[in-house]
Parts: structure tokens; C-alpha cells; sequence
């Protein structure tokens, strides 16, 4: 077990084919961890093993490698480049201390490094930036220096300044260390060493005092302050590299030890099992135990791999530990040590350490294990969706089984079964993150599908009180069926907590309070002098609910809704709780018709990034998607980035329509904003394309 202080866990992100991956394979090359050359462009790579990720040459699941440096232990975490699997590089943000954001200096800073760069703040860990393909052509240092301190700031700071550029490269000097030979550098380290030590010394009013007096602090105080100040968010050291030819990454490598930050440097909080009391948790191996799943994989061989977090006690194999949310203990049987594909058994993990255990099925990404609960791990919604039906007659069962393995996988996939049609439904991030879904079914699991245009998941709900009732009777000979339901129907407002909103002031008979979360539904139990027995108000609730899920106007499930039953009638003989539950659905559906009922769309938060010429034709493009543009910043290098709020219907392929307009130089990413009613006109026409049938009383 590595002391703590001696743990580096760096996260590398930035967008697709900056090298992040080569990175990673070379380090291991380097460090001895692995014997054989690891290229990405033949489908060598260590981390890239995938066959989706060997045929397309980019990365789609994060990976787990690690490696030992002059006394250090690394895990070094390989994330996917592409906004389309981000859900990947959260995860991966979980489990570490430090995110490496690379650049590189051909193309600069583009779409997803601010996305990745703000998802490092989000998860409260340190920040430095890798600047990779230093040895390309035409690289302008100055000017993605320049990009760079242009989007996050002058805090960010060279820790090393590259010798030569372009085929000329052919090291890197430190900053810190400016009495070397710097004689080639592209800028002068001793003009940056000033200015870096006091960035770093002000984290120390002792050594600050001591460094204007004219003591300069020794190599032991920079490293601490380093850390701090990276910690701090005050510094985000700029560390220069080529992973392809190499040059630059022993120095890299000595950057991490000095500015990555180690397990005991960063607080985190985390909940009692027992009474919920929130508590910071301290890095210490004879401690609480708390570790967090991040990431799940379900791989062919050793089916289901959970990897873990530890962050405070030790965790071993063959023990029995607490899990947040279940009643017992789970028994962890072997612990592994994981190298991309590659598994190895360990005995025990401390804090800090990451490991992956196998088959252990209450584990799902985000699920906590030991004495207290870790916050849950927040990934975007998925708002692109798939009708999906297996080609093969008789793989239906297959099909649904697989694509649960999937969404197992990736917390950014959802498997839904549509109940007006009966079909699945995956909705991922984007169509390129379905496609891949796709050619995982057919590759892993042997499984050819169809698939028909996106759908958009519409909600219903209403915007007006109302009341009514519903009578469910039937006589067909012998013993009947007999129910009455009365209810008021009102809009619950999303957000509005149940204990305000359920009160005696507004429903003076109100006796038991029942509220759904998933649809934020709440259902107010007003009887009184027994007119719906108790025994059958469980009934009406689950008419109630079934009709949420069936939708009333264009059979889309219903939200934000409160519904008070308030009457009701029945009969000694012929009522029963079929009957209640028949009454209560057609009560909920007559009167939600009542009250001015109305679709829901979602709404998206787009981000386009465009070059500065074409961002007139984004703008009119956007409004003419019903969107609406809220700003623009420089994305650096003659490029702008729009933000806008739209409809996810008009950007379902915005894709294209993006490369058609930028003649392929335009990038964009999607993020869920909130669900805002249909105009009227864009309403009618969905509800008349889903035709949903007037049913009979059953």
C-alpha cells in the first residue's frame, strides 16, 4: 500500500486527437509497465482496446492504467475526447485529484476542453494543462498561450517553455529551474520564474514575508505551495510535451509529482449511514471505510467489473462491508488491480487507491460501499432517443438484455419501453453515441437491430385547476363491478417542496399525503366518513399512476400534476379494487382533459463553437429553430462560441445541418436546461401524429 502523500490519481481530458491516450501509452512505456510498442494509429494502444475504438481510433470508455515513478504511484485515468461520451469523463473526475487537461498547440483550445475544464471545477479537484504536439508544423506558442489564458485566465502558468517548435523541438526547460541552459527555449524561463514563485509563495504569509526580505524558498516549500495554489485554484501550472516522439515526458511525469495532488489534499464530504450526519473524511487507511464505485464495465470474460474509489480506510478482499441503500452487507470476494484490459488480484486498497472488483451485482456507478454515503455522481440526461427492435424474430429477449448491460455501462444511457408502442427506446447523448451503441449490440453481443428516426421524450400536464368525477359500472350477470372516484386536479409547480404545498390551509380534509418524485406527482387522500374504503385507495392510486405513464393527450407520460380525492361511492357486493383502479384512470384522465392541458418539450442548452465569419448564419439559423441565443464568448483563434437555449425536436441532427452551414470547421455540444410547454400550433400537430385511441372502460 503506497502512502498517501505519495499518490498521484490524474484524470486526462480534453477533446478528441490531442493525444490524450498516447499519452498514457507512452508514460507506461516509459515507467517499464509495459513491455510491447502501444500505437494508437495501428491499433496497438494499451488503452484503446476496444474493436469500436480500434476501428474508429479514438477512445469511448474511460480506462483505469497505473504505473510507479521515482517513488510515486500514478493512476493515470484515459477519458474520451469527445463531448458524446462525457458521461465517461465525469465518472472519471470522481476518482481523481488531479484533472490534466490536454492542448493541442496545433489546434488550441476547442469545444470540449472548456466543457471537461468546468467539469474538473464542478468536482472540486486541482487543474493543470498539458500542452501535446509541440513537434507538429505550423505550431503558434504564443498564440495558444494566448487562447489559453484567454479562457481560464493568467492564472494559468508555464511550468516548463518548450526548445524549438515543430521538427526543431527537442526539449523543455523549467521555469522554476531558469539557471539551466535555456539557450533555444521559445521564451525565456528566468522572465516567467517571478512571476511563478510569487503566484505560488502568496499561499504562505511566512515563506511570502521571508521571499520579500529576499529568501528565496526552498525546493521542499515550492512543492507544498505548488499544490496548494493548485488546490487553491490560484495556479494552473502549463506543462509542455510531444507523447508521440517522446520528448517532454520524463518532465511531465516529474510536473505531476510537483503539482498533482495527492489524496489528503482535498476535502471531501460524505453522509452516516445512520442518521445522515455530513462529515469530512480524511485520507487515513486506519479509518472509516468509504469507497464509491466510478465507472462499471461489463466485460466478456469476467463479466461485470465494479472500479472503485477509496477514499478513507482500507478495503480488502474476502470481507463483508455496508452499502448505502441496502439492508445487509455486501461480501467483496477479490480485489484487482487494473491495467487497461488487464487484471491483477490485490489484497487490500487504502485511500486513494483504485481498484475493481468482479461480480458483485448490488454495485452499480455511483453506489458507495463502508460507513457513510459519498454524494451521488451528477451525469447529464440523455435526450436523444432510438426506437430499437431486434432484426431476428426471437431476439427480443436478447436485445433487452443486452441493452441493460449497456445502460449498466454508461450512466448516460436510458432503456425505456414506450407504452403506447410497445417499443424500446435507448436514448443516449447524440447519434454518433447510439451508433457506437449499435456496433457494441452487433460485435458483443451478436444482436442486429432496426432503428427508426429519434423520438423526443414530450411530457403532459396541465395549467389550469379543475374537478370531476368518474362512475365504473359494469353488469354483465353475477357479481359486478362497481367504483366512484371524485377528484380535484391542480398543477404541482416543479421545485415546490410537498410540506408548503400540502397544507390543512388548502386542504382542509387532507388525511395522507403519497408523492411521486420521478413524475413529481403528488396525490392528497381527502375522504372522509369512510365513501371510498381504505382497503381500495391503494387502487385508485395505482389507476392513478398508470395513467401517468399512458399519458392523456398524445400518450407521453404526465408530470407535475397534484390530484385530492375527495368523494366517492361503493358498493358492498360489486366494488373491488379492479373496479377502484379502472375508476380512478378514467377519473384522472376526464379531468386532466378539463384542465387546459398542455405538451412539454425539453428544452437544450446549446453551445456552438463557429468560426467568426459564420456566426451571423448560426444566430438566424438558431432563431429559425424556435431558439434562443443568450450569449457569445471568443473561443480564441478566430472563433466564437454561441449559447443558446432551443428545443431538442429542431436539433435532433443538428449535426449535419452544423457541418453543412461551417463547411465541417463547427463543433457544438448539448446539455438538458428544462422542460417548457409546446406553442400551440407545434402542439396540435404531435398530438395528431399520435392518434391515441379513445379506450373503453375495462
Amino acid at each position: 500500500m503506497f502512502p498517501v502523500d505519495k499518490i498521484r490519481n490524474v484524470a486526462l481530458c480534453g477533446h478528441g486527437s490531442v493525444g490524450k491516450t498516447t499519452l498514457v501509452d507512452r508514460i507506461l512505456g516509459l515507467t517499464g509497465m509495459v513491455a510491447r510498442p502501444a500505437d494508437v494509429d495501428d491499433g496497438t494502444s494499451i488503452c484503446d482496446f476496444d474493436e469500436e475504438e480500434k476501428a474508429h481510433r479514438y477512445t469511448v470508455e474511460a480506462k483505469v492504467t497505473y504505473c510507479d515513478y521515482e517513488g510515486y504511484r500514478f493512476h493515470l485515468l484515459d477519458t474520451p475526447g469527445y463531448p458524446d461520451f462525457i458521461g465517461q469523463t465525469i465518472g472519471a473526475l470522481r476518482a481523481a485529484d488531479t484533472a490534466a487537461i490536454v492542448i493541442s498547440a496545433q489546434s488550441g483550445i476547442e469545444v470540449n476542453t472548456r466543457r471537461v475544464f468546468n467539469e474538473a471545477e464542478k468536482a472540486g479537484i486541482g487543474r493543470v494543462i498539458i500542452l501535446n504536439k509541440l513537434d507538429a508544423e505550423n505550431v503558434d506558442f504564443e498564440g495558444v498561450l494566448g487562447q489559453i489564458k484567454e479562457a481560464f485566465g493568467d492564472r494559468c502558468m508555464l511550468i516548463n517553455v518548450p526548445i524549438g517548435l515543430g521538427a526543431s523541438f527537442s526539449g523543455v526547460v523549467s521555469v522554476l529551474n531558469a539557471d539551466r541552459n535555456a539557450a533555444g527555449a521559445v521564451v525565456d524561463p528566468s522572465a516567467l520564474s517571478q512571476s511563478l514563485l510569487e503566484s505560488i509563495v502568496v499561499a504562505d504569509e511566512e515563506v511570502l514575508n521571508r521571499y520579500f526580505e529576499g529568501q528565496m524558498p526552498t525546493e521542499e516549500e515550492i512543492a507544498r505551495l505548488m499544490r496548494r495554489s493548485v488546490a487553491d485554484g490560484t495556479v494552473i501550472p502549463i506543462l509542455c510535451v510531444s507523447a508521440k516522439s517522446g520528448i517532454g515526458l520524463k518532465e511531465l511525469l516529474d510536473g505531476l509529482r510537483l503539482c498533482g495532488l495527492s489524496p489528503d489534499m482535498i476535502v471531501r464530504k460524505a453522509k452516516r449511514l445512520d442518521n445522515g450526519e455530513e462529515v469530512e473524511l480524511a485520507a487515513d487507511p486506519n479509518g472509516p471505510l468509504v469507497a464509491q464505485v466510478f465507472k462499471t464495465r461489463v466485460d466478456p470474460f469476467v463479466q461485470k467489473l465494479s472500479f472503485l474509489r477509496v477514499f478513507s480506510g482500507t478495503l480488502k478482499s474476502n470481507s463483508t462491508v455496508p452499502m448505502a441503500g441496502e439492508r445487509k452487507g455486501i461480501k467483496i470476494t477479490q480485489l484487482f488491480r487494473v491495467q487497461a484490459s488487464e487484471t491483477a488480484p490485490v489484497e487490500e486498497a487504502g485511500p486513494g487507491e483504485i481498484v475493481a472488483v468482479a461480480k458483485v451485482e448490488e454495485l452499480r456507478t455511483g453506489s458507495t460501499i463502508g460507513e457513510y454515503a459519498m454524494p451521488p455522481i451528477e451525469f447529464p440526461t440523455p435526450m436523444t432517443g432510438l426506437a430499437i427492435t431486434p432484426k431476428s424474430r426471437g431476439d427480443e429477449q436478447k436485445l433487452s438484455g443486452s441493452l441493460a448491460k449497456i445502460c449498466q455501462e454508461d450512466p448516460t444511457c436510458r432503456l425505456d419501453r414506450d407504452p403506447q408502442t410497445k417499443e424500446l427506446v435507448i436514448s443516449g447523448m447524440s447519434e454518433l453515441h447510439l451508433q457506437l451503441i449499435r456496433e457494441r449490440l452487433k460485435r458483443r453481443d451478436k444482436v442486429e437491430v432496426d432503428v427508426k428516426e429519434p423520438k423526443i421524450p414530450y411530457r403532459e400536464t396541465i395549467q389550469a385547476k379543475a374537478e370531476g368525477m368518474y362512475r365504473h359500472k359494469k353488469q354483465t350477470g353475477g357479481r359486478g363491478q362497481f367504483g366512484e372516484v371524485h377528484i380535484r386536479m391542480q398543477p404541482f409547480p416543479r421545485g415546490a417542496k410537498v410540506e408548503e404545498f400540502a397544507t390543512k390551509e388548502r386542504f382542509p380534509e387532507m388525511k395522507e399525503v403519497h408523492y411521486h418524485e420521478e413524475s413529481n406527482f403528488l396525490w392528497i387522500d381527502s375522504i372522509v366518513g369512510g365513501t371510498i374504503p381504505t382497503n381500495f385507495m391503494p387502487a385508485v392510486e395505482k389507476g392513478f399512476l398508470e395513467r401517468i405513464t399512458k399519458g392523456v393527450i398524445a400518450g407521453y407520460p404526465v408530470q407535475d400534476v397534484c390530484v385530492e380525492v375527495f368523494f366517492g361511492k361503493h358498493h358492498p357486493v360489486d366494488s373491488s379494487e379492479q373496479a377502484f383502479k379502472t375508476a380512478g384512470s378514467m377519473a384522472f384522465r376526464n379531468v386532466f382533459q378539463q384542465a387546459k392541458p398542455a405538451l412539454l418539450e425539453p428544452i437544450v442548452k446549446i453551445e456552438v463553437t463557429v468560426p467568426n465569419d459564420k456566426v451571423g448564419d448560426i444566430n438566424s439559423d438558431m432563431s429559425g429553430r424556435r431558439g434562443r441565443v443568450l450569449g457569445m464568448t471568443s473561443a480564441g483563434g478566430n472563433f466564437q462560441t454561441i449559447s443558446a437555449e432551443v428545443p431538442l425536436a429542431e436539433v435532433i441532427t443538428y449535426g449535419r445541418a452544423l457541418s453543412s452551414i461551417t463547411g465541417g470547421q463547427g463543433s457544438y455540444t448539448l446539455e438538458f436546461s428544462h422542460y417548457d410547454v409546446v406553442p400551440g400550433n407545434v402542439q396540435k400537430e404531435i398530438i395528431e401524429k399520435s392518434k391515441v385511441q379513445e379506450e373503453e372502460e375495462e
